[in-house]
């Protein structure tokens, strides 16, 4: 494709800025494309009253983008790129300008819009909860290289490099020494973290270590709890409203079906059984 004149290559591009024309209305800004292409008035119209529909912005048409949220000069940028009817979309970090609550309410529209024309969005972004929540597959890349492929279960379940381990969930996976193969990396999610006290008995099957509370994170559902295990740090994901003080002595236990292995030189996972 970057051979081919871009008027040849049939594909359609949500930039990260909207790239609107200020002095057109939402109408012109969705259809200059198929205007400069040579599509007759009659087809413009009809494909812009299918399009506009979809996306939402029939209320706009005649509207300039300066009188529009963020959220819907975004849907004007989209709109324009499905108006196209090209197979293939690419989307270069398009919801980075937006605040918090209309990223998730846009990451929700393009999702519910692919799969409803069933076009192929080749989505970049940094944000990995974009990748995680949007993605059939992910590819994840560092430094030009693809670190992995994959479906999102297999990015967050199984990750092939401790990279992946520790960029993919939020908090990401834990990565520290482990005590029983000190020359091995080991990787723990925070959610499959338990805080026991030391008269607990041990679970079969599971790991038990002595820590201190840093500090208490807490966001209604659960909490998060950054801990101090002699020289590693881990974050423990507990349901509801964690209590505990910082520098309390406190058992961190998981079960060994949890763990992840990675080769402490290369980061590439090991398949070492518990």
């Amino acid at each position: 494709m970057t051979r081919l004149d871009p008027a040849k290559r049939g594909i359609a591009m949500v930039f990260q800025s909207y790239a609107l024309f200020p002095h057109l209305n939402v109408a012109d800004n969705i259809t200059f494309g198929l205007k400069v292409r040579g599509v007759g008035r009659a087809e413009r119209d009809q494909r812009l009253k299918r399009v506009a529909e979809t996306v939402g912005l029939i209320p706009y048409l005649d509207r300039k983008p300066s009188q529009l949220s963020g959220g819907q000069r975004q849907r004007i940028a989209l709109a324009r790129a499905v108006i196209a009817e090209h197979s293939v979309c690419l989307m270069d970090e398009p919801l980075s300008n937006l605040d918090t609550q209309l990223r998730h309410e846009m990451r929700l529209e393009i999702r519910a819009l692919q799969q409803r024309l069933g076009i192929t969005m080749v989505y970049v972004t940094h944000d990995q909860v974009e990748a995680m929540t949007m993605a059939d597959q992910i590819i994840l890349m560092r430094d030009g290289v693809i670190e992995q492929a994959g479906n999102p279960d297999a990015l967050y379940n199984n990750p092939d490099t401790r990279f992946t381990a520790s960029f993919i969930g939020a908090p990401p996976m834990n990565c520290f020494q482990h005590p029983h193969h000190p020359s091995h990396v080991c990787g723990v999610r925070p959610e499959h973290i338990d805080l026991v006290s030391n008269i607990d008995p041990i679970k079969e099957g599971h790991i038990k270590l002595s820590a201190f509370v840093e500090t208490v994170e807490y966001l209604g559902a659960d909490s998060l709890v950054s801990l101090k295990m002699n020289d590693n740090r881990l974050v423990a994901r507990v349901a509801g409203h964690c209590r505990l003080q910082p520098s309390s002595p406190v058992w961190v236990t998981w079960h060994e079906k949890h763990q992840h292995f990675f080769d402490s030189q290369s980061g590439t996972r090991l398949a070492l059984k518990p």
